[in-house]
This record gives structure tokens, sequence and C-alpha cells, in this order.
């Protein structure tokens, strides 16, 4: 295994420097306005822009005829279709990004010597799956009468927190225990953003739709738990450890 954490590079603390650091310290004390100003504190400014910022753009109007008669006899129930439309477009654009997340770790995975316990098949295959649960929720969509290339204000939301993620394994000076724990992060949103959409379609009723997003959830959990093994296993031998099996 790689050995990341390595002693005597970093310069970025104050204690390497403690005749500069006093002068820092000093310094900002002596340039720090005094709390009480003609200018208001920087809360207050973030209060107004909250309170007078919209939201994150807006749920599409069904696109076809059939859409828009079942978004009507939701609504006659008293059920809001359009926040399950919201999280099904939020997880089209989070399965999008787990392909091209899967895609990059891959390559990146190719040019480093990889331990025996974590398998290029494996993450070809979550990959896979990755790009399946994109169809299904496509399908699913459609046949709700929806347009599964129009963006939701969720789908919006999750691309941008994919983002970081995304630039953390693409990064190529990042460790594989560093990709894994990127990965992880977006595994738990994964799981968890498959038990919410499972939940909504039950409750609306929509019973074929239910059944066809319980097999993406089980893949998503064995990837989550492949991947927590993983990361485990290369922070601990990165450590000299091996993982004792509770």
């Amino acid at each position: 295994m790689e050995k990341t954490n390595k002693l005597g590079r970093n310069r970025t603390g104050i204690d390497m420097s403690p005749i500069h650091s006093k002068e820092m310290i000093s310094g900002a004390e002596t340039l720090t306005p005094p709390s009480q100003s003609d200018f208001p504190p920087l809360m207050v400014i973030e209060r107004e822009y909250i309170e007078e910022g919209g939201t994150v753009g807006s749920v599409p109007v069904p696109g076809t005829m059939k859409g828009v008669l079942k978004s009507a006899m939701e609504k006659m129930t008293g059920r809001n279709p359009e926040v399950l439309l919201n999280k099904m477009g939020e997880r089209l654009a989070f399965e999008r990004s787990g392909v091209r997340l899967y895609e990059a770790f891959i390559i990146k995975c190719e040019s480093m010597k990889l331990p025996e316990q974590v398998s290029l098949d494996a993450l070809r295959q979550f990959r896979d799956e990755e790009e399946q649960h994109f169809h299904i929720i496509s399908q699913a969509m459609l046949s709700m009468g929806a347009d599964p290339t129009a963006q939701t204000p969720d789908a919006d939301v999750v691309a941008v927190a994919s983002m970081g993620i995304q630039k953390v394994i693409q990064d190529p000076r990042t460790s594989l225990s560093q990709c894994l724990s990127a990965l992880l992060s977006a595994e738990l949103t994964d799981n968890a953003g498959w038990e919410v959409l499972i939940k909504l379609a039950e409750g609306m009723g929509m019973e074929q739709i239910t059944a066809d997003f319980v097999k993406p959830l089980q893949q998503e959990e064995k990837h989550l738990q492949m991947i927590r093994e993983w990361y485990e296993y290369a922070v601990m031998a990165e450590a000299g450890k091996k993982l004792t099996k509770h």
C-alpha cells in the first residue's frame, strides 16, 4: 500500500513559525475593527439574501396529456406528485454522476498497484449498475408522462454537490484511501436517496415503480458495503495494521 501520511513536508501549521505567528496574531488584533460600526454584521447581510432568495428552479409541468391527467388525479387525492418527480430527477442526476465517478476511479486504479482486496471487476460492475439505475428511473418517469431530460431543482443541487467528489477522484495526487472516502460519501447519499424514493413511490400507490426500484436499492447497498470495507482496509494498511473482522 502507498504511504500517503508523510512527516516533514507540511508547513501549514502555526507552530512552524512561532515568530511570524505572533506577528500575525498581533496584526489581527490591531486591525480587526470594533464590533460596533456603521456597517451591518455579515450575518445580517446573509440573512437578507436568504430571505430574498427564491428557489433553485422548479419542477417542470408534464409534457404529455398522460402526465397532465396523472398529475391532476394525484392532486385531487391530496398528494403532490411533483415531490416524487423532483426526487426521481435527483436520483437520475446522481446515477449519471455515479457512472462518471466510477469511471474516473477505475482509470485511476488501472494506473496504480491495487491490493488484492480491491477488485477492478467489481468497480466496473458497480459502474454498469449505476448506468442501469439511470435507465430504470428514466423509464419510470416516462411511464408517468414526465420528461427525464428536464432538470428538477433537486437534480440541480445534487449535481453541484457531486462536483466536489468528482474533483477528489480526478485529482492525480489523491490516494486510494482518499478516493474511497469520497466514494463512500457518494454511496451513503445514494442509498439514502433510493430509500426515500421507494417510500415516496409506495406512498403514492405506484406499485410497479416501487417494485422496479427495489433491485437498484439492493445493488446500491452492496456498493456501499464493499466501498466501506475497501476504505477501512486502505486506511488500516496505511497505518500498518490488519483489519480484524468482528
